[in-house]
């Protein structure tokens, strides 16, 4: 008798060869017990979010002092016990991290902590040893992910999404618009009743509390990452006396960072969309080709002799006296007997300078050219350097970047752009990044810089205070910010004065007379600023006082030459009287006699050489520098031969340097042809434009002060990132004393060189009594005004 057996596992599909009612999905033709199916698995709950991984720090109470007093009794008018700032400090270590001070991440907390305690109080003292600061910390600390304040935490899911809530707390209907969205209310700190509302525009209404003055020797130093393509903080502490090893590293870093520049450049890259894609957009002193530009290693041109290649490298001067060009794979001899400037006669091309030079690779076996290895530490070749030559057809800077294609910040970029800002959530300077604290100091600016009010920096150069003349220019520039109209009733936000100081090196005297005679000046300058009219002056504004060469201590042992750069401030031994003078005006303006007024005391800052003023973090940056750029230019630059005249019946070449007003962005075109463009001298053009046209062209090109070898312009190898250009900063002065004054705008940065104070121009002419330069920072725009 036959028996049936059962089997093992039930079977989901069934074992027929009768096609299924929806195969697709493998449907069963037979029903399925109810006790072999399969459990029905319930969807998975919402998985909370991944809050991401911060270290922990030991984050000293001193350290967190000061921002802690600018935040609580500056701003909310509260006192911290030190029991409260060491709970602070503590809350802050162990949840912000190292980013508690580059991403502003230690500010919010404090910023949420006070609102809070006021809220929840009303008292003025802060104890950390109650309950209610722990109370506050502990709610805050639900509320928190990567060192950051974020909405939908641990304070209750239903109150982070209820939000068409009145008043009374009742639920409601969501209006149109859904009101609770734009609202300032923040979603994850409902339960602690506070607003995401910044307080900045009610109690600092002054914009000077948002101006910072950035040293050299205090500017964060970054090192470029090629690998990861990124900025990274230096491994090792800046110091004055560095391993062999950075000299070489000082050049790489210029090499990269232009490098990275270009090839993120239309120009540079490859069409994805379409294969006819435009490559004209260059900008004026960029080499200028119909196609896809292709950089070609130095190293890739053995065995390619008679090809085109463009090259990316560095102007070098071998030990024979030829002419090289280095990149970091190698060293080739230069052949620019029939190369062609791009712009002709508007640009300089000096040694030391990074180019871009189109030619062809002409290779010599039997009489190879020697030279020295390769600057920037190349390996090509016997000893770093390629047999034969590059004859170059073309030579070019490599194309500027504007300042908000590298950081962003604007809606038209970010929408035009397709790669999006580059270093968006970079801190360069030690004041914030783009993306964490550019729209929030967006919108703080636009409160505070009103166009109903002026918003100026002065910028004065050549202050020697060893002649008269300079003296009564000086008294011209005060008195005329001095009493401003009721139109417009505002202060100057800065007046910068930079060195030299004295005409002449005296301090490098045998005698110890030069450094009497060198305070007696400072002296003479403090009892010019203590006269009454200039106290308002004074009580309203910031000095800044930037040196020269001739200035103390590095002209005691120069002689008034070139010292390395950057050079600290003036010591304070020389400008304490200064000092006290704007002391004693404070007193007297915003002293108990006086009528109170909102707004910051008057303030004096002895600053670098280079150095940057920054306002509103990244909103707007000064780079100031005294330096005498243009005579150094001129005499290390390198010598074209002049191209053949053209046929009459032929095509001209585009003008890249059209008329009109320097003030305005005329250098800022593009080229409207792919031809290598030629500047062409246009006669309604004077000569002192045209000479700070191409200065301009030639510092921004370059992102570098100083694009020199540094036996032409000595630096510290550890501190020459204070040089750098990049990203391009809102405007740049150049004190140069042999420079002609100028207001220059190019992609964006205005370029301004205020000339000396008296008027002169160092070839014998005077064009008034006194002459300075006068900077918007609302339009960035700058006026050049002279006086007398």
């Amino acid at each position: 008798m036959a028996t049936s057996r059962r089997p093992e596992k039930p079977s989901l599909i069934p074992n027929s060869s009768i096609p299924s009612s929806s195969p697709a999905f493998a449907t069963p033709k037979h029903p399925i017990h109810p006790r072999r199916t399969a459990p029905i698995r319930a969807p998975p709950a919402l998985k909370p979010p991944v809050r991401s991984t911060v270290l922990p720090i030991n984050l000293p109470v001193a350290t967190l002092r000061p921002l802690a007093f600018r935040t609580f009794t500056k701003k909310h008018n509260i006192t911290l016990t030190s029991s409260a700032l060491a709970a602070l400090a503590e809350f802050i270590g162990k949840h912000c991290g190292s980013g508690w001070r580059e991403e502003g991440l230690a500010e919010k907390v404090l910023e949420e902590v006070a609102k809070t305690w006021k809220k929840s109080t009303g008292q003025v003292i802060v104890e950390g040893d109650g309950d209610t600061l722990k109370g506050i910390l502990k709610n805050l600390e639900g509320s928190m992910s990567g060192g950051r304040v974020v909405a939908g935490s641990s304070l209750g899911r239903q109150s982070s999404f209820t939000f068409g809530q009145d008043t009374d707390g009742q639920e409601g209907s969501i209006p149109e618009g859904r009101p609770g969205l734009d609202s300032n209310t923040s979603f994850g700190l409902s339960n602690l009743g506070v607003e995401d509302k910044d307080e900045e525009e009610e109690l600092l209404k002054d914009p000077r509390e948002w101006i910072k003055v950035v040293g050299a020797f205090d500017q964060p130093k970054l090192v470029y990452n090629v690998s990861q393509r990124h900025f990274d903080k230096s491994a090792t502490k800046p110091s004055l006396f560095p391993n062999p090893s950075h000299k070489t590293d000082l050049f790489r870093q210029r090499y990269h960072i232009v490098h990275q520049r270009i090839l993120r450049n239309e120009t540079f890259q490859t069409p994805t969309f379409s294969a006819t894609r435009s490559a004209t957009l260059n900008r004026t002193g960029s080499v200028a080709i119909s196609q896809t530009n292709t950089i070609t290693p130095v190293s890739n041109l053995l065995g390619r002799s008679g090809s085109t290649h463009l090259l990316l490298g560095m102007l070098t001067v071998s030990p024979t006296g030829a002419l090289s060009i280095s990149d970091l794979t190698g060293t080739i001899a230069l052949d620019i007997q029939h190369a062609q400037p791009i712009p002709a006669d508007g640009t300089y091309f000096t040694p030391g300078m990074i180019v871009l030079v189109e030619g062809s690779y002409e290779e010599d076996y039997a009489n190879p050219t020697s030279g020295s290895s390769a600057a920037l530490g190349g390996n090509g070749g016997i000893g770093g350097t390629i047999g034969g030559k590059f004859i170059g057809f073309s030579v070019g800077h490599p194309p500027c970047e504007r300042r908000s294609t590298t950081l962003g910040g604007t809606e038209e970029t970010d929408r035009n752009n397709l790669n999006g800002p580059a270093f968006g959530w970079t801190d360069f300077l030690g004041v914030g990044s783009e993306r964490a604290t550019g729209a929030r100091m967006n919108r703080i600016a636009s409160k505070l810089l009103t166009p109903e009010h002026s918003h100026t920096v002065v910028i004065a150069s050549e202050i020697h205070l060893d002649r008269p003349s300079t003296f009564s220019a000086l008294r011209s520039l005060l008195k005329t910010y001095s009493d401003p109209p009721e139109s417009q009733p505002t202060y100057p936000l800065a007046i910068i004065l930079m060195g030299n100081f004295i005409s002449k090196a005296s301090l490098a005297g045998v005698s110890g007379a030069g450094s009497i005679e060198y305070k007696e000046h400072f002296n003479a300058l403090a009892s010019m600023l203590a006269e009454k009219p200039f106290q308002n002056l004074l009580a309203h504004t910031t000095l800044v006082f930037v040196p020269g060469d001739n200035d103390s201590w590095p002209s005691a042992f120069s002689s008034g030459a070139s010292t390395p750069l950057p050079r600290k401030q003036v010591p304070e031994i020389f400008t304490n009287r200064v000092s006290r003078i704007i002391a004693t005006a404070n007193r007297e303006v915003w002293g108990a006699g006086a009528t109170k007024k909102k707004g910051k005391e008057g303030e004096v800052v002895w600053t670098s050489n280079p150095s940057r003023l920054t306002w509103f973090g990244v909103k707007g940056e000064m780079v100031l520098l005294r330096d005498d750029v243009l005579g150094r230019l001129q005499r290390t630059s390198v010598r074209f031969t002049n191209p053949e005249e053209e046929n009459d019946d032929a095509v001209p070449d585009p003008v890249l340097l059209p008329t009109g007003d320097t003030q305005e962005d005329a250098m800022d075109v593009d080229a409207p042809s792919s031809r290598p463009p030629r500047q062409i001298q246009d006669p309604q053009i004077d000569h002192d434009t045209l000479i700070a046209r191409a200065l301009t062209r030639t510092l921004l090109s370059q992102s570098h002060l100083s694009p020199f070898p540094l036996s032409v312009r000595p630096l510290h190898w550890d501190f020459a990132h204070a040089l750098n250009l990049y990203p391009l900063p809102t405007s740049v002065v150049l004190a140069d004393s042999e420079a002609p004054a100028f207001v220059v705008k190019y992609c964006g940065c205005t370029v301004m060189n205020p000339g000396p104070i008296d008027g002169s121009d160092g070839r014998g002419r005077q064009e008034g009594r006194a002459r300075w330069v006068e900077f918007d920072v609302r339009e960035n725009t700058g006026v050049l005004r002279t006086e007398g």
